[in-house]
C-alpha cells in the first residue's frame, strides 16, 4: 500500500485547521453545516471532526433541529480541554489569571510588589505563576502556554530590552520562564496584550482599526490595523506614551523630556493627589465619588491631558476607535467629557468623523486577558500544524 505523500499530509493539516476554526468561530453546529460553510466534502469533514472528538477538543451535544431527514448531532469546542496562565507585570504589582481555551477565567492572582528590582520580582512572578497552575482544573492538555505582559519593549526573543518604569534593562524574561516551567511562553509588550485582550474579548471585538491606550503608572499603546496587532519593523511600536508633547518639559525615565506619560498618566495623577493626602487611584476616585471638587478637578485635568495625546493619535493613524484602559479606565464617569472635549478641538475634522472613544470592557485587566489569548493562540497554531 502506498503511503501517503508530504502533500496529502499537508492538505489534511489544513482540513483539520479549516474545520477546527469554523467550530471555534460557529459552533454549534453539525457537521453538514461545517461542509457547507468550508466547502470541504462530507465525508471529509466526518473524519476531520471524529479525530477531533477523539483528541477531545471537540465534543457533540445533542441532537439539532431538522431541516427535513434525521436530527444533525451538534458540535461544540471544548473550551475546558486545555487552560492558560495570563499575567500582566505591573510596576507595583502582578496580576493573573487562568482561562480556559475560549478565554474565560477560572482563577484568578494579584500581587502587589515592594520592590522593582528583577531579583525581587522575579520570584513574586513565578510564585504568582505556580499559584494559578495550582488552581487550574485538570484536562488533557493540562497548561498549554504562559502569556505575559510587560511594560517595557521586548525583543523577538521574549527579552525585555529596556522599561523604564521598572528601571529593567535586558532580562531574558521568555527563558526564564520557559526555563522554570517547562511550558511554552510568550512575552510582550502590556498595551499590546491589552489591545488583543480588547479586541477578541472586549469593547473592540468587530472593529477593524484600534489604538489601545494602555493609561497605568506609565502610558503604552496598542495598535491593531486590520484586525491585526501591528508591531512596526522591529516590533518595538506602540511607545506614544514618549510622545513629546512639552518642549521644554519634564525630564523622563526613558531620557526624553515632556514624555505624554508624564502628564497624562496614574503616576502623574498621584504626584498631584499628594498635595490633598491621596496617595492611590481608588482614594481619588473615593473622593470623587463623595463630591470633592479638588478630586474631579484633578481627573478632569488628567482627562485634558489625555485627549491631547490621544488627539495627536487620531491625527496620525485615523482608527475606527481609541481605547481607553488600564487604570484610568475607572475614571471614566470624570475624565471624559474633558477626554472629548480636547479630542474635539485638536483632531482634524474628516479624522474625528466617526471615531468613537471608548473604555475598556475588562478594565484594568485587559492585558490579562490578551496575555492569556496569546498562550491560547499559541497552543492552536500547535494543533494546527502552524507552529
Amino acid at each position: 500500500m502506498q503511503k501517503p505523500t508530504g502533500d496529502a499530509a499537508l492538505i489534511k493539516k489544513i482540513n483539520s485547521a479549516i474545520v477546527l476554526d469554523c467550530v471555534l468561530r460557529h459552533a454549534p453546529l453539525s457537521r453538514a453545516q461545517i461542509s457547507e460553510r468550508t466547502g470541504l466534502n462530507k465525508a471529509t469533514v466526518s473524519s476531520l471532526v471524529q479525530e477531533l472528538i477523539s483528541g477531545k477538543l471537540v465534543v457533540e451535544i445533542g441532537m439539532g433541529e431538522s431541516s427535513g431527514g434525521r436530527k444533525p448531532v451538534m458540535l461544540l469546542f471544548n473550551r475546558s480541554s486545555g487552560y492558560a496562565v495570563g499575567i500582566e507585570l505591573g510596576v507595583t504589582y502582578i496580576r493573573g489569571m487562568v482561562a480556559d481555551l475560549e478565554g474565560h477565567p477560572v482563577a484568578e492572582a494579584y500581587i502587589e510588589l515592594e520592590s522593582r528590582a528583577a531579583d525581587k520580582v522575579l520570584p513574586r512572578l513565578f510564585e504568582c505563576i505556580e499559584e494559578l497552575i495550582a488552581k487550574a482544573p485538570d484536562s488533557i492538555y493540562g497548561i498549554v502556554g504562559i502569556g505575559i505582559g510587560v511594560p517595557g519593549i521586548v525583543d523577538g526573543s521574549g527579552a525585555i530590552l529596556f522599561a523604564p518604569n521598572l528601571e529593567w534593562a535586558h532580562v531574558p524574561l521568555q527563558a526564564l520562564v520557559g526555563e522554570r516551567f517547562g511550558i511554552p511562553v510568550t512575552i510582550d509588550n502590556e498595551a499590546n496584550a491589552g489591545a488583543q485582550g480588547e479586541q477578541k474579548y472586549g469593547v473592540g471585538r468587530g472593529i477593524e482599526h484600534i489604538i489601545y491606550v494602555s493609561a497605568g503608572i506609565g502610558i503604552g499603546t496598542g495598535i491593531i490595523i486590520d484586525r491585526k496587532l501591528y508591531k512596526g519593523a522591529s516590533g518595538f511600536s506602540g511607545e506614544l506614551g514618549h510622545l513629546s508633547i512639552a518642549i521644554d518639559g519634564k525630564r523622563c525615565s526613558c531620557g526624553n523630556q515632556g514624555c505624554w506619560e508624564l502628564y497624562a498618566s496614574e503616576k502623574a495623577l498621584l504626584e498631584q493627589a499628594a498635595a490633598y493626602g491621596w496617595s492611590t487611584l481608588d482614594q481619588v476616585i473615593r473622593a470623587a465619588e463623595d463630591g470633592s471638587v479638588r478630586a474631579a478637578a484633578l481627573l478632569k485635568r488628567i482627562g485634558k491631558y489625555l485627549g491631547i495625546g490621544i488627539a495627536n493619535i487620531v491625527n496620525v493613524f485615523n482608527p475606527d476607535a481609541v481605547i481607553i484602559g488600564n487604570a484610568l479606565s475607572l475614571t471614566e464617569p470624570w475624565i471624559r467629557e474633558s477626554v472629548l472635549e480636547t479630542i474635539e478641538r485638536r483632531t482634524l475634522p474628516y479624522h474625528r468623523s466617526g471615531m468613537k472613544v471608548l473604555y475598556a470592557e475588562l478594565r484594568e485587566r485587559s492585558a490579562v486577558y490578551g496575555a492569556a489569548y496569546y498562550a491560547i493562540s499559541g497552543f492552536f497554531d500547535k494543533v494546527k500544524g502552524q507552529a
